[in-house]
């Protein structure tokens, strides 16, 4: 029987041993596949990432720009690769031969294919209609580089103005390149753009700033005075806040009429109404009101007051449930009340194991004294830590009015 047993015991510690292996290398088996799929996922992500921000950039590079604007971008590259090779030098041991047999490295050829080598590579937007630009007008900016450089140092200028007719100069407009109104110098008054300006295209007409109206932006429009005016500039300045459309000048007695939320007055102008003053308080129930220029706004009671005329628990008109009026303000009663709640149930207490000594008393003296200065001592004992004992500290609340104020409500 013992033998049995034995055996039993050590076919069931196998068994259990099996177990446990199976289970470690499941768990293994499980942690290896996470950390498997793990990093597949992150590149996911990231490949998912990468293509999109491929795809902006190749939606960038494939952008279609007007001619002018197109010829702009070729030519702003043709300078920067001017600019990076301004002080270089031939490589090998002919360039002092180059230099002085042929011509300078300033407009060799060397440095012209130098820069057509990194033409269109720092362009962002636009850079595919670059390049074909590039290769459509090789021969055109070699005719530049050595031959209309010295006449025209302004590549720009020759290739989009001169040559291809795709751009207009400054402040010109239109295929026939035309002044934009106001002249050439001074166009729009300074006080706006002319439509079209450098390119072939456009207007002509005044796209006047803020504030500015006329065809040639040398008036002030609705809402604004006129702060300063000579023979070729205007000024114009915004009205005050207070100002109901037109003024004669700064300041709130400028205006000609005045807002809603303000009232003329024939000293100070246009006066702010205190709506809050009025006997009515145009907030709702359990909400205060603050009063501002032009307006008004409504906030909320603090959570102890029922109606308040201002922020916080010492404002209220009288105290919501649950709480009472203790040195001007409305604090919290439920601290109280669980107090009172706790003393009675204390008394009762006492008075029951006084009663219960009372008893014994009829039966044992001796046990009566025992029970009698247990009691004793035990209602000593409490009431002494409970006297002695501080209150925990209550944090106050801070109004949630004071973070989220209600916005503005007209009246």
């Amino acid at each position: 029987m013992e033998e049995n047993e034995d055996d039993h015991s050590d076919a069931g510690k196998m068994c259990k041993l099996r177990r446990d292996t199976v289970m470690l290398m499941m768990v293994v088996l499980v942690s290896c596949l996470v950390t498997q799929v793990m990093p597949d996922t992150n590149k996911g992500e990231g490949d998912t990432k990468k293509k999109n921000n491929d795809s902006n950039n190749n939606n960038l590079k494939n952008t279609k720009l007007p001619p002018c604007a197109a010829c702009r971008v070729l030519t702003d590259s043709f300078k920067k690769g001017i600019e990076s090779t301004a002080r270089g030098k031939f490589e090998g041991g002919d360039s002092s031969w180059e230099e002085e047999k042929m011509m300078s490295y300033k407009k060799s050829e060397v440095r012209l294919i130098e820069i057509q080598e990194k033409l269109c590579k720092d362009v962002e937007r636009g850079q595919k209609q670059c390049e074909t630009s590039a290769e459509e007008h090789e021969g055109l900016l070699e005719d530049w580089w050595f031959r209309e450089q010295e006449t025209e140092p302004d590549l720009h200028t020759w290739l989009c103005i001169i040559t291809l007719r795709v751009c207009c100069p400054p402040n010109h407009y239109g295929p026939q390149c035309l002044s934009c109104k106001g002249g050439t110098e001074n166009p729009c008054n300074g006080n706006g753009k002319c439509k079209g300006a450098g390119t072939r295209k456009g207007s002509g007409d005044c796209s006047c700033n803020p504030g500015y109206q006329g065809e040639f932006c040398d008036a002030c429009s609705y809402g604004y005075f006129q702060a300063y005016k000579d023979d070729t500039k205007i000024l114009c300045d915004q009205c005050h806040k207070s100002c109901n459309g037109p003024c004669s000048g700064p300041g709130q007695k400028s205006c000609v009429a005045c807002k809603e939320g303000w009232i003329m007055d024939t000293e100070k102008g246009c006066y702010d109404i205190n709506e809050c003053a009025a006997d009515r308080s145009p907030c709702k129930r359990n909400q205060f009101c603050v009063n501002n220029e032009g307006s008004y706004s409504c906030l909320e009671c603090d959570k102890s007051c029922d109606g308040c005329n201002g922020d916080g628990p010492d404002m209220c008109d009288k105290c919501a449930d649950g709480y009472i009026l203790e040195k001007d303000m409305c604090v919290d009663n439920s601290g109280k009340e669980r107090d009172r709640h706790m003393a009675f149930a204390r008394y009762v207490t006492y008075a029951g194991l006084t009663l219960a000594t009372c008893i014994i008393l009829q039966k044992s003296t001796i046990m009566a004294a025992i029970v009698g200065a247990s009691v004793a001592a035990y209602i000593g004992l409490s009431e002494y830590y409970l006297r002695d004992t501080p209150a925990p500290p209550i944090t106050p609340e801070i109004p949630a009015s004071l973070f989220n104020p209600q916005p503005d409500i007209s009246n």
